[in-house]
């Protein structure tokens, strides 16, 4: 953030509004402090998202919110997730809560990193799981 984003200011003394985790206003990003630590570290990704596709976008039709939202997690749940180490926790679980844990983010964020495989990462996953996972 220090480099990319120097002037944005990250916060997490308030408890956000319920179904609220996280959220960018101005040059802020809020943080529920309920959150832990994976929590806090998987809503800023995602909120670092938005500021990586120019800002959040409020559109007219609430298609093109829906799309960015799922766009952002992609990239949030890439960026937590990098292969070698789903590859790695796979190798003991396969459970998205467990695996969750041991990646230190969320079970939300797992599974959007397991819907989002493409077909080359499919493949690493099958040769380093002996094609036992699904």
């Amino acid at each position: 953030m220090a480099e990319r984003f120097p002037h944005i200011i990250i916060c997490t003394s308030y408890e956000l509004p319920d179904g609220v985790r996280g959220l960018i206003r101005g040059d802020r990003i809020w943080l529920c402090r309920t959150l832990d630590q994976a929590g806090r570290r998987t809503v800023l990704s995602h909120e670092i998202g938005h500021l990586e596709l120019g800002m959040p976008i409020y559109p007219r039709h609430h298609m093109y919110g829906i799309r960015e939202e799922r766009l952002v997690d992609d990239m949030a749940s890439r960026r937590l997730i990098p292969l070698h180490k789903l590859i790695d926790a796979m190798k003991w679980s396969t459970h998205p809560a467990e695996l969750a844990e041991t990646l230190w983010t969320t079970e939300r964020m797992v599974q959007c990193r397991l819907h989002n495989l493409d077909p080359i990462e499919v493949a690493e996953l099958e040769y380093h799981l002996d094609g036992e996972w699904s």
